[in-house]
């Protein structure tokens, strides 16, 4: 919240409008205090979506946060990354051994009939946990992860959603204003894809103040949460 807050029209002069190779890396996105909104940046990623040229980076695990950091240090341009603090679990090698971040790249992490999840942040976390409930149940979840918010990775997002038959999901840390869910139904839109699609994100709303597990069940985070309203809308 300091930097999407506080310094915004000096990254958008300074850096931003310069072109310049700087890298913002900002702790504690979206709802991951309990601080109250004083300290929830839960719109951070569509300040920075609105600022020419500028790259932005929402990493789900340890291995995200390892591989964006070169990755970023080779881009030539600013580019706007969340950072997961404390101890940040490895994840995505568990489901996918093979994953590697790579900017501006989608990658599938889980595969599935029923429903594809369009997920970022700690949102993949909770949306693999999520797929994994719904499985009892004989539901197939597939899990895209989005590393990378902008660029977005349009051809893996419209080749996946045009798998017929599949209710399209966004997840994702952050308002459901102005971020992944509206880029991608954006997309989705312009290409004449059109899928059943829905939304899982914070409200437009100023947030409470709390213990986390207790915040993210109350506003729909928890793999719980997720996989309740995925089973609602089917």
């Amino acid at each position: 919240v300091f930097a999407s807050r506080r310094a915004y029209d000096f990254i958008a002069m300074a850096i931003a409008e310069e072109n310049l190779p700087v890298k913002i890396v900002c702790a504690l996105p979206g709802l991951t205090t309990g601080y109250g909104p004083s300290h929830q940046a839960t719109e951070d990623l569509a300040i920075f979506r609105g600022l020419p040229d500028m790259v932005v980076i929402d990493p789900c695990d340890a291995c995200d946060v390892a591989g964006m950091v070169p990755a970023m240090l080779a881009h030539d341009g600013p580019v706007y990354a969340r950072l997961l603090r404390g101890r940040v679990p490895s994840v995505l090698a568990r489901h996918k051994p093979d994953y590697r971040f790579e900017l501006g790249r989608a990658q599938l992490i889980r595969d599935g009939g029923d429903v594809l999840v369009v997920a970022s942040g700690i949102m993949t976390m909770r949306a693999l946990d999520a797929a994994e409930m719904l499985a009892r149940d004989g539901i197939e979840v597939a899990v895209l992860h989005m590393p990378t918010i902008k660029p977005l990775d349009v051809p893996t997002i419209l080749a996946e959603a045009g798998r017929g038959g599949r209710l399209v999901v966004t997840a994702e840390n952050h308002t459901v204003n102005g971020g992944l869910g509206e880029a991608v139904a954006r997309e989705l839109l312009l290409a004449g894809v059109t899928p059943a699609f829905r939304m899982i994100g914070l409200p437009d709303a100023f947030l409470e103040a709390g213990a986390l597990p207790t915040l993210h069940e109350m506003y729909g985070l928890s793999a719980a949460r997720v996989a309740e309203r995925i089973r609602g809308w089917l």
